[in-house]
């Protein structure tokens, strides 16, 4: 990795962790990479912030304190860094597979932790906990990915062993027919084998290793099919009331539709797209985050926190 694009990685951790607007004296003092004179410096950042621009990410000028002139500050909010993927093709998705496990690498990497460490010791706020979950990370460096858009463009069956909802592990065969992607997490749809309908999986729900076979013979994609409209009978219309605190769960926040305000807490209404995702999504907040309902998803939130204490003591 360059170091101008691991000044660029630690750079957008240092404006996506704090809470406050950073001023570029604070940059430089705890980024990595900004060297040389003040002149030097002051170069370096400003091509640093047109190259993160031209990404698409948004980052907000303001002020430490609105009521005074005070030095411009920066920072990019969790909920407007997302990415819009479109349309992708196979080899797009294998390349965007290792860039987000590069990014969720450096994100946890020595460089990043000093700097969120100098903020912290300049007495910046900073949430530390949103970085390993701005990205997912998806599969085996592409591996998978690349072998399930082979076999959706062969007609390949894949066969499998997959995590339900109930948690039990039940071994699938399908013929693959499209990807999609949801708030970070990828799916595959296909029809199954054993009782001829169309059914998604989400794909970091496969335990082990996925078997390619030849499939049908003169297989073709049942008519009608949209890959745009996959998660349309999968419950877009029931929502999740989930209590957060003040100034934490940036993840949850970003996939609220409604925020109302409860004093020291947020209550958010999340659309549920896939019930174990935005359990997960929960768990990872921890004592941030509370499910007020539905009582199914509360019930997965216990179940998974049981298990935890059964398995960890």
């Amino acid at each position: 990795m360059s170091r101008k694009i691991e000044r660029l990685i630690n750079l957008t951790i240092a404006l996506l962790a704090t809470k406050r607007y950073l001023t570029k004296t604070e940059i430089f003092r705890s980024v990595e990479g900004y060297e040389g004179s003040a002149e030097t410096k002051e170069r370096m950042f400003e091509r640093d912030k047109d190259d993160l621009r031209s990404l698409g990410i948004d980052i907000e000028v303001g002020s430490f304190d609105p009521l005074f002139h005070d030095e411009a500050g920066y920072r990019i909010k969790q909920e407007k860094y997302q990415l819009d993927l479109g349309e992708i093709t196979p080899i797009e998705i294998s390349l965007l597979s290792l860039a987000a496990e590069a990014w969720q690498g450096a994100s946890l990497d020595e460089a990043a932790q000093r700097a969120l460490v100098k903020l912290k010791s300049m007495g910046i706020p900073v949430d530390d906990l949103i970085l390993p979950g701005a990205v997912h990370k998806l599969s085996d460096s592409g591996e998978d990915l690349a072998l399930l858009t082979k076999a959706i463009a062969e007609h390949q069956r894949l066969s499998f062993t997959y995590v339900d909802a109930a948690l039990k592990k039940q071994v699938r065969s399908i013929v693959p027919i499209g990807l999609s992607t949801r708030s970070g997490l990828w799916y595959i749809t296909g029809v199954d084998q054993k009782i001829e309908e169309i059914r998604t999986f989400r794909i970091d729900r496969i335990d082990g290793e996925i078997t390619t076979s030849k499939g049908p013979k003169d297989f073709e994609t049942p008519a009608g099919f949209d890959p745009k409209r996959v998660f349309d009978s999968q419950g877009t219309n029931t929502f999740a009331l989930v209590d957060v605190r003040k100034g934490k769960a940036s993840a949850l926040r970003a996939l609220a539709s409604t925020e109302h305000s409860l004093g020291e807490w947020d209550q958010l209404r999340i659309p549920i797209l896939n019930v174990n995702s935005l359990a997960s999504l929960v768990l990872w907040h921890g004592e941030d985050a509370f499910v007020q309902e539905p009582q199914d998803l509360r019930d997965l939130v216990i179940q998974h926190l049981e298990a935890l204490v059964s398995n960890h003591g």
